[in-house]
């Protein structure tokens, strides 16, 4: 094998290797891509979900303040039937 041969077959074989370097790292970025869109979207939808737990944590608040606040008239007319009663003679009728 003379010289011109053996050079020619190293060049074939470089650019064979070239080729799956460049395959492979075509491949890689492609998969880094892919991963970052990914990795996006994942953080969307968790602001997305951080929001709609955000709000559903402000309506309890409001629905417990609301229900705090029909116990305390809950109470008071309680206090007043039990005035009114009071006002009842033992037989019925006043």
């Amino acid at each position: 094998m003379d010289a011109t041969t053996l050079g020619t077959l190293l060049v074939g074989v470089g650019a064979v290797v070239g080729a799956v370097v460049t395959y492979l790292g075509k491949r890689g970025e492609t998969a880094l891509t892919g991963y970052s869109s990914l990795t996006g979207d994942l953080q969307e939808e968790r602001d997305r979900l951080d929001r709609k737990v955000t709000e559903l944590n402000a309506e309890l608040a409001a629905q417990a303040a609301l229900r705090t606040a029909d116990q305390a008239e809950l109470g008071v007319l309680r206090a007043e039937n039990a005035q009114l009663r009071a006002l009842i003679p033992p037989g019925g009728i006043p």
